[in-house]
């Protein structure tokens, strides 16, 4: 029993280490565009098994055709993409471990920094900011495309910097926030279920006619996943906007009463927070693949949105994840002591 209490302690301990080296990488480095990133083998793992099970149980992509064949082949990709995204990198470090513990700890570490998004989010993010400093609008239109999946072409300055920094407050939580939370729960596979899941939704999760019914369980597998770390991200970022000085109490008011404001049960429950702590708004209307869609906006009109505003979000971004990984670590510490 003490033995089995030690290696208990002794994997506690060394999770804390691979976080927090996974952590500090990521600040430090962000995603180089040479260096290859798993999700991008989940995103052709998803395009290979869609396009593999559309022949195999040939549905039509109409919109109000072969809807029960697009459910149970969303089912399946799901199954499928799942399988790959958790049992290749299992065999991997199974594979290190058996070769050294040291080197299963090393590419533990390096996937733990692959997996979270927190200074490619902000590079990114800033690449907006800097060209709506210099007036450059279609440069604007163009850095915030990459990070959202709204139509840009006809954005102005207010619409650009809204919707960059709607992208960064929304991906604290998917990009940092809850992927850390699994991986303090379940170790770097964790990081890999969740990604892999929020990856496809990403890419299939939509209400179109190509994806209405063969996205499904995509899409209603992250709502699910998403749900706690999505929360989790808003109370830590209201604390966040406390202590950098924000309108912590605004941000407080708004959360309560606009994290419910989208269509999605999760997205707004940071944008809300970061609205509230900036005193803007947020959301509205938006174009997505060449269709207008009407949707509710989240925050209070105070002041015009401005491109610095960018830069804030990324401080509460910031903020946000250096709590939630100071409060994990201690979580992950007493238990360790305790087990």
């Amino acid at each position: 029993m003490a033995q089995e209490a030690r290696r208990k302690e002794e994997r506690m301990i060394e999770r804390i280490i691979i976080i927090c080296v996974g952590f500090f990488l990521d600040l430090l480095f962000g995603d180089p565009h040479w260096l290859y990133h798993p999700v991008r083998a989940i995103g052709q793992i998803i395009t290979w098994t869609e396009k593999l099970l559309q022949k195999l149980l040939k549905y039509r992509s109409g919109r109000e055709t072969d809807i029960g064949k697009k459910r149970v082949a969303g089912t399946l990709l799901v199954l499928v993409v799942l399988l790959f995204s958790i049992g290749v990198p299992a065999a991997v470090l199974a594979a290190a471990g058996s070769i050294h513990p040291y080197l299963k700890t090393g590419i533990s570490c390096f996937w733990c920094y692959q997996l979270l998004a927190m200074r490619s989010l902000k590079t990114e993010s800033m690449k907006v900011f800097a060209a709506l400093k210099t007036g450059d609008i279609e440069q604007a239109r163009t850095a915030v495309s990459m990070i959202v999946g709204r139509d840009t072409k006809s954005l102005d300055e207010a619409g650009i910097t809204r919707a960059a920094v709607e992208t960064v407050a929304e991906n604290t939580s998917d990009g940092v926030i809850a992927p850390l939370c699994y991986m303090l729960l379940f170790g770097v596979l964790g990081g890999f279920f969740y990604k892999a899941i929020n990856t496809m939704d990403s890419m299939i999760g939509y209400k179109n006619d190509k994806y209405r019914y063969f996205g499904t369980a995509a899409a209603r597998l992250d709502d699910i996943c998403s749900f706690l770390p999505s929360r989790i991200a808003a109370v830590y970022m209201i604390g966040a906007a406390f202590l950098l000085g924000f309108d912590g109490k605004n941000a407080l008011y708004i959360y309560r009463r606009d994290r419910h404001m989208h269509a999605s049960p999760n997205s707004a429950q940071t944008e809300a927070v970061c609205a509230g702590a900036l005193s803007i708004q947020l959301a509205g209307d938006a174009y997505y693949f060449g269709k207008l869609y009407h949707k509710p906006t989240i925050g209070d009109d105070k002041r015009r949105i401005e491109p610095e505003d960018i830069k804030r979000a990324n401080r509460l971004l910031y903020g946000t994840s250096v709590i939630v990984l100071c409060v994990g670590v201690v979580v992950l510490a007493v238990v360790a002591m305790l087990v």
